[in-house]
């Protein structure tokens, strides 16, 4: 009887707790309610819709279901070929020396000294204002035809050029200013070098390394992690440059600028061509994933992990 009684008090307390942690799960629910809103509404529907999107014949006013056709066309079709030529040459070029940049400008910065927080600071701010729209416009002014730049040659007596105005240079200067933007891969290049160990740098200053030496064989193996980590955000933001390319050159000129989100742009929102945009914004995921991919494989063999007993990345 009393074993009766006392699991029959067991499935009341459990039946009580049960209850209770119904209410905080919906409490739980209730406060993820607006991300969940946003992630179903404004990132999986339109991630789903657009995979469907191209594989139709879209416009503003009609739709009509035509299966691959747009990824066939995309191989056929010169524009694009070309986007995607400009946007790897900009990634290959622009991330390396970004990163190289932000890493001697990070050595140069880890030493405290007098007025160190205010360097960091100034070397920082480029980056606060990102790509956006008054650092292009800036840009442009810089380097336009009556520009800061040319007036500034003239001066020394030297003929300036029509650097936006000129396939050979428009690239180049595109590239100059994500380099300049350098800072935020420098604040975390910073925060690694201050936890590589003191002790390293002495044996080997004791054993006559040199500081070339102790650069290739301490610093950078030590933070080979965070150098793969700025490697793999830099490409991906690299890949989805816009702005530049649509304020300072609008894809020109003979379209050598023209990045792949921007002509993503001018299918979709100039020629109304949703379908075939959807299938080239599609397309360059898969370049971005392959590309991604490809650096993590690699990273096997250049990234040291200090558990790791291989001394490489597993």
């Amino acid at each position: 009887m009393e074993t009766i009684q006392t699991s029959s008090v067991i499935t009341t307390q459990t039946k009580k707790k049960a209850t209770r942690f119904k209410k905080k799960a919906w409490i739980a629910y209730l406060f993820l309610l607006p991300w969940l809103v946003g992630f179903f509404g404004l990132t999986l529907w339109p991630f789903l819709n657009s995979f469907y999107l191209s594989l139709t014949d879209s416009t503003l006013r009609s739709s009509t279901f035509v299966g691959l056709q747009n990824y066939v066309q995309m191989f056929h079709d010169p524009r694009f070929l070309k986007s995607i030529e400009v946007t790897l040459k900009y990634v290959i070029l622009s991330v390396p020396l970004k990163l190289a940049m932000a890493l001697f400008v990070a050595i140069l910065l880890y030493r405290a000294s007098l007025g160190m927080t205010i360097y960091r600071t100034l070397f920082y701010l480029p980056s606060l204002i990102g790509g956006s729209v008054a650092v292009a416009v800036m840009w442009r002014n810089i380097f336009g035809l009556d520009g800061l730049l040319n007036s500034f040659l003239s001066l020394l007596g030297i003929t300036g050029k029509e650097w936006l105005g000129q396939p050979d240079y428009a690239l180049y200067v595109l590239i100059l200013l994500v380099v300049w933007q350098f800072g935020s891969s420098m604040v975390i290049f910073l925060a690694s070098l201050k936890n590589v160990p003191g002790e390293l740098y002495e044996a080997a200053e004791i054993d006559g390394a040199g500081s070339v030496s102790r650069f290739f064989k301490i610093t950078l193996p030590m933070i080979s992690p965070i150098l793969l980590f700025n490697l793999i955000l830099q490409t991906i933001s690299s890949f989805q440059v816009f702005t530049q390319g649509y304020i300072i050159t609008k894809g020109g000129p003979m379209d050598e600028t023209l990045f792949s989100v921007l002509y993503i742009y001018d299918l979709a929102f100039k020629q109304q061509r949703m379908g075939y945009a959807s299938a080239v914004s599609w397309s360059l995921l898969v370049l971005i994933a392959v590309v991604t991919a490809v650096i993590f494989l690699t990273s096997k063999r250049w990234v040291y992990y200090e558990n790791d007993t291989k001394g490489r990345g597993k």
